[in-house]
């Protein structure tokens, strides 16, 4: 009874180990990934800050310090922070990893003391009945020969038994080492990471000091700077309304096209209804009628519902119909109408939609293709740092001053080429003094603006292919490259960071 109560005790504390151990895994694999993604992300991390680091290089070519060399630094700031914080995720994910290591080792500590007990009682059993001729006597004490053989299976059994639970031992020691290495290999990759980070700290706080003595000695030609800055906001302004004007009238004109063909298709399904009606009307009459010319007659009461006579004369055709719905009728629905904005918006006649091209299934798909590649669109540039992001946000220097950007503003090397985040269709080529020239490209209900270009190599009406050269960008007053980029859902203005692929 006793051996019964240990082995069943040993069965439940074996149950709850490899329990707990189909609880841990799941967290272990997640916890993997999680770590592999996360030291993936730190090496973008450190690759992004190297092209940050090669972008202020080229602005401190002048000495004075200039909104172009502060704008690098604080991208770089940025980037750090990340680079910090993802090394902090890291560590606690290895302190996750630490501790479902620590408590796996525990329990298999447990487990191997209980197979050291088990197999300590097996060893004084077999002790005290060690004598050859108590083997012998336990055989041949059997009532039959079947029995002694049942006898001579269990002997062989029990030494098996004992044998699997040496074999069992020795694979427990064995995960235990294994697990304990594991640890200890953990451990010392949270020790880098702890040294790595506090490295990171320590040029944090020298870039920190560098850029607050940039903004000082910005801060010295505030009247100078807040001039130049509402300079541009009128250039921007200017451009901006140029933007919206052109995206505006692309809209307008797919509407119309819309509404068009949704005209030609009813139409064609009323004039399709009226010669099945007609039609209908003429078989009945033949069905009802009998005999020809003098001797013809229709039976009473068999007049059809639609009265066709027997020599119709030409008659003018029926004003063709409007896209507005006939009172009491209710149209079919269709896809393309109903895509239709009719509300009214801003910047707008009362009657104008805000429609979004998405009449054809090709622009349907395009949409739909933009869409999916959320947040994995390459970027504008082969390489490049965002030094202004989008929205309303106060200026780094003349903080009185709001900025309202459209798009963000991406500082690549001299030279880069701007390029298609998406397939899609150059609905517009804008040129503008100060600024440079802005290609608007549609990509079904979506565009995507690139402005700060020159030698552009593409025109309206041009489909274009994702990564295609669009033109060169052009340098800011300070000699930096510095293009902006914007994503539009119709009308509506959209933070581009969320589409592009993070970097």
């Amino acid at each position: 009874m006793l051996l019964f109560k240990n082995q069943d005790g040993f069965t439940m504390r074996l149950f709850s180990f490899f329990l707990s151990l189909i609880f841990l895994l799941p967290f272990a694999v997640a916890a993997q990934q999680t770590r592999s993604d996360l030291e993936k992300r730190r090496q973008q991390i450190v690759e992004s800050l190297k092209e940050t680091q090669a972008q202020l290089e080229a602005t401190k070519s002048d000495k004075k310090a200039t909104m172009s060399q502060l704008n690098a630094l604080q991208a770089k700031l940025r980037s750090r922070e990340k680079l910090i914080g993802n090394i902090n995720l890291e560590m606690s994910n290895l302190d996750n990893d630490i501790r479902s290591s620590s408590t796996e080792v525990e329990h298999l500590r447990s487990n191997l003391k209980t197979q050291q007990i088990r197999y300590a009682q097996s060893v004084r059993y077999a002790y005290a009945n060690r004598s050859s001729y108590n083997t012998l006597a336990f055989i041949f004490s059997a009532k039959d020969f079947t029995d002694a053989m049942r006898r001579l299976k269990y002997m062989k059994k029990y030494r098996d038994f004992r044998k699997g639970q040496v074999d069992a031992i020795k694979t427990t020691q064995n995960k235990i080492e294994q697990k304990i290495n594991v640890l200890s290999i953990v451990k010392n990759q949270k020790g880098q990471l702890l040294t790595a980070e506090e490295q990171q700290k320590l040029v944090l706080q020298q870039e920190r000091s560098e850029t607050n003595k940039v903004v000082e000695e910005l801060k010295g030609r505030e009247k100078e700077l807040t001039s130049d800055i509402e300079n541009k906001r009128k250039v921007t302004r200017r451009l901006d309304n140029a933007i919206s004007e052109a995206i505006r009238k692309e809209i307008e004109i797919a509407r119309k096209k819309a509404e068009e063909e949704e005209r030609r298709r009813r139409a064609e399904e009323e004039r399709k209804a009226a010669a099945l009606a007609a039609a209908k009307a003429a078989a009945a009459a033949d069905a009802n009628t009998y005999g020809s010319g003098a001797n013809k007659v229709t039976l009473a009461g068999s007049t059809p519902k639609y009265n066709v006579p027997n020599n119709p004369t030409p008659t003018k055709p029926a004003p063709e119909p409007t896209a507005t719905k006939p009172a009491g009728k209710p149209a079919p629905y269709n896809p393309v109408a109903a895509t239709i904005d009719r509300s009214p918006t801003t910047n707008t006649s009362k009657n104008t939609s805000t429609y979004a091209p998405t009449a054809t299934p090709e622009s349907a798909e395009l949409s739909k293709g933009f869409e999916e590649n959320r947040g994995r669109l390459p970027w504008p540039v082969a390489n490049g740092v965002v030094v202004d992001a989008f929205g309303k946000h106060k200026h780094a220097v003349a903080t009185k001053v709001e900025i309202d950007n459209n798009g963000i503003d991406i500082q690549t090397s001299q030279g880069a080429k701007a390029r298609a985040v998406f397939e899609g269709n150059v609905t517009s080529v804008l040129s503008m003094v100060g600024v440079g020239s802005t290609i608007i490209v549609n990509h079904g209900k979506y565009y995507t603006v690139y402005s700060g270009l020159t030698n552009v190599t593409v025109k309206k009406g041009d489909n274009i292919a994702t990564k295609q050269n669009l033109g060169t960008v052009i340098n800011n007053e300070d000699g930096v490259a510095v293009m902006n980029f914007q994503v539009w859902r119709g009308a509506d203005k959209m933070n581009p960071s969320g589409w592009i692929s993070p970097m």
